[in-house]
């Protein structure tokens, strides 16, 4: 008898099953859909990174415990940036790791156009992309 369960996978497997699943940006090209205002970049880091690193201009600060909700178009605790199910959503951790799989949750949501920056917030930084204190 076989076992009916689904064959277990590591974290790095799993890292890029959801990847092939995302339209994953380079730091420039989220800045640039950003200022285009065709992206809404959302932060995820917490705040102990946020304080020592700094912020993104412009970018919506939701701690990733938070982000389903704040970001359900349909959702009673959304934030004002919450507008429909076609936003396209950039998230950004500090690395591009946790992002991946905060996408991949908001993408459970319906919101199909989200994706994550990879490298993270270290990448953006890395690029020279503003950055404030």
């Amino acid at each position: 008898m076989s076992d009916p369960r689904p064959r277990p996978v590591g974290i790095d497997e799993h890292l890029e099953r959801v990847r092939s699943g995302l339209d994953r940006v380079e730091a420039r090209d989220a800045f640039d859909a950003a200022s285009r205002g065709e992206a809404l970049l959302v932060d995820i880091r917490y705040a102990a990174l946020r304080e020592r690193d700094g912020l993104i201009p412009g970018a919506l600060v939701v701690e990733r415990n938070e982000l389903e909700w704040r970001l359900d178009p349909w959702g009673s605790h959304r934030a004002p940036e919450a507008t429909d199910h076609d936003l396209r959503v950039v998230v950004i951790c500090n690395e591009g790791y946790a992002s991946t799989l905060a996408a991949a949750s908001l993408h459970q949501l319906g919101l199909h156009h989200a994706t994550d920056l990879v490298g993270g917030f270290q990448a953006w930084r890395t690029a020279g992309l503003p950055v404030t204190r």
